[in-house]
């Protein structure tokens, strides 16, 4: 088979499998991403699942839009354009029939990927082991690392601790106080300084820890739990962070580049 005939599924639409689907969608793969009905990006400007509240979402240069039945994908894909459709468990699959099934969702722990989904499955991250959950396992862990094809055992144990940027850790992360209902007072792009206030948890504020640009922040009126990832700050300041893929994300859609070429580039 042609390699632009392989029929890529991805569940999830997040900021890495955004990653992921450009590369793919740009080394001309045919694509069909999978998302919740309400999607929780934090870095929204770089996440393909916005077109379910959007309808569509353009991430450097290219546009996903949403459909709501497997009728409509070639239509998308005569367009140029990625399909993303509301179905989490990914029930499409016996629909489709992927050559190659991408688990991307990020939960940190495999719901429901099965080797079998697709002649090739890969998972992003922990929670899946190669050569029992799926064929590969890609590594998302910052480091020496990131972006390797593991085909034998699993991905590095998550660190809980964020990727230092500039110094900053921890810092550059703000999080929901309480449960209740998020309320935005700034947007991404924006330019802070530590202490301001860029969001509220009902009557609570949220404020940044570190001066900077806004990079990631969750949909205005977005239901948190205590302690909830609701956003984080650049510490370097570069507007165009914001918008663009980051290094991470490039490093991981590499791998699984890798692993789908090495498969079938035979």
């Amino acid at each position: 088979m042609p390699l632009n005939e392989l029929t890529v599924l991805i569940r999830g639409a997040g900021e890495l499998a955004s990653a992921v689907a450009y590369r793919l969608h740009q080394s001309h793969f045919r694509l069909l991403l999978t998302e919740v009905a309400q999607p929780q990006a934090v870095r929204r400007e770089l996440a393909f699942c916005e077109a379910v509240y959007d309808g569509e979402k353009e991430v450097e240069g290219v546009v996903a839009r949403l459909i709501s039945s497997p009728d409509e994908m070639a239509p998308v894909w005569g367009e140029g354009k990625l399909p993303v459709i509301v179905d989490p468990e990914a029930k499409i699959k016996d629909v489709l029939k992927p050559d190659v099934l991408l688990d991307a969702i990020i939960a940190k722990k495999n719901l429901g990927t099965r080797m079998t989904d697709a002649p090739l499955v890969i998972g992003l991250g922990i929670g899946f082991r190669a050569g029992r959950d799926v064929h590969a396992v890609i590594e998302t862990n910052r480091g020496h690392n990131l972006g390797r094809v593991i085909l034998e055992g699993e991905a590095e144990p998550d660190t809980g601790v964020p990727g230092i940027i500039a110094g900053f850790s921890w810092e550059r992360v703000f999080r929901a106080p309480k449960a209740g209902r998020f309320t935005v007072s700034k947007k991404i792009g924006d330019m802070v300084s530590a202490g301001d206030v860029v969001a509220h948890v009902d009557d609570e504020p949220v404020k940044a820890n570190i001066g900077g640009i806004i990079r990631g922040l969750l949909r205005d009126g977005t239901q948190v739990y205590q302690g909830m990832k609701a956003g984080d700050v650049d510490p370097r300041g570069e507007k165009e962070y914001c918008y663009t893929i980051s290094d991470k994300g490039r490093a991981i859609a590499g791998g699984v580049l890798e692993a789908i070429l090495s498969r079938f580039n035979v």
